[in-house]
């Protein structure tokens, strides 16, 4: 249910010409909602003046007249003095009752993206068809309302789903199967068997089914390992600019549903990637790991092969780790342990200075009293 609370708060300052600073924005093409009408949109609380015309969102600090920002983090809430922001959004973390209207939800920071949702739709930015440059072979399955830019190239036996648009510069290479809604930016390129689900979302310049990093060592030399298995990506799925994923040496390297890959992360040959997982950017992850659903990993973690990381488990910025990791469990640091150990050990290196010099003073002290004992014999 939508519930939309118009407080009897008083905002000074508010001219009684706001409807019509509404209809002269919306006649001149510009998006525009009341306050009201978000708050609809969000099903949340609205204290505050209803007719606010809200024409666009913006960070706290810097929002002007007209735009609607939010609160999520308490670390900001001194920003709510300064803001210029003609109202903001908030949930119960915020602490504080602002001072301009307010929309109350239960998640801002979700509440705060439905809004930027709201003013920047999903925009269509290729044409529907394929642009005469592009090479698709004449087996290859190409569904309803799709857009293919210019300089494509799409193999033998490629199947791509309805609504999906690839843009210029992009290679898709044979017996590869791209589902429904995705969008593949320029530069992106998807080597031949691979899966992808519907509604995933690559960036430039990723590459989706490169060989594995696999030899033999024989006779002095390696030896290239053939890397016959695929990748399977499932649905609704981000991959950032510039991420490597290996295919498997045999069977498949798997990204599950909803999996979020910030830029520049490799992920190696047979490694599985659990639900709702997310990594932030120059993530490494090794051959064979095996990766929950629900997991967090920080940017530039490595992870060595073989391992298993459970369910929930957390892993902080810079991590090496080198053992499997339970669910639920933060590590941190270089080799991971528990955060809380890390900590401790960490506090204790910051004394070592201190400590080497107590040691030696008292080293020091000993020597002294050895040697009036040896001369008082």
């Amino acid at each position: 249910m939508c519930c939309v609370h118009f407080s009897l708060l008083v905002y000074p300052g508010i001219p009684p010409v706001i409807p019509n600073i509404y209809r002269m924005l919306q006649e001149a093409g510009m998006p525009v909602y009341t306050l009201a009408e978000i708050a609809r949109h969000l099903e949340g609380e609205l204290h505050g003046a209803p007719e606010i015309p809200i024409r666009d969102t913006a960070e706290i600090e810097r929002a002007e007249a007209g735009h609607i920002t939010f609160l999520a983090n308490p670390k900001y809430r001194p920003r709510l003095k300064t803001t210029r922001a003609s109202a903001i959004i908030i949930d119960d973390r915020a602490g504080v009752t602002p001072e301009i209207p307010y929309i109350k939800v239960a998640d801002a920071y979700y509440g705060f993206m439905q809004t930027v949702v709201l003013f920047h739709p999903p925009a269509k930015l290729l044409e529907e068809g394929a642009h005469p440059t592009a090479v698709i072979h004449e087996t290859a399955r190409i569904g309803k309302h799709t857009a293919i830019g210019a300089n494509v190239y799409i193999g033998e036996g490629v199947e791509v789903g309805e609504g999906t648009q690839i843009f210029p510069n992009c290679v898709v290479l044979n017996n590869s199967r791209i589902g429904k809604n995705c969008v593949l930016y320029p530069g992106v390129t998807v080597r031949e068997n691979t899966l992808i689900g519907d509604r995933v979302i690559i960036h430039n310049g990723a590459v989706i089914g490169s060989d594995g990093f696999g030899f033999a060592f024989h006779q002095g030399r390696y030896h290239k390992i053939p890397q016959v298995g695929r990748v399977v990506i499932e649905d609704d799925v981000e991959i950032g600019a510039n991420v490597t994923i290996d295919r498997a040496t045999l069977g498949d390297t798997v990204i599950k549903t909803g999996v979020k890959l910030d830029n520049l992360i490799h992920i190696a040959h047979n490694v599985v990637v659990g639900e709702h997982t997310v990594m932030a950017a120059q993530t490494g992850i090794s051959g064979s790991t095996r990766i929950g659903r629900n997991v967090m990993i920080a940017g530039q973690v490595g992870l060595v092969g073989h391992i298993e990381i459970g369910d929930g488990a957390k892993i902080g910025a810079q991590s090496g780790v080198s053992k499997s990791v339970p669910p639920g469990e933060t590590v941190f640091g270089y080799p991971a342990r528990p955060i809380m150990k890390t900590h401790r050990i960490e506090a204790a290196l910051n004394q070592l200075p201190e400590l080497i010099k107590r040691v030696r003073t008292l080293e020091k002290q000993l020597r002294s009293l050895l040697e009036n004992r040896d001369q008082n014999q």
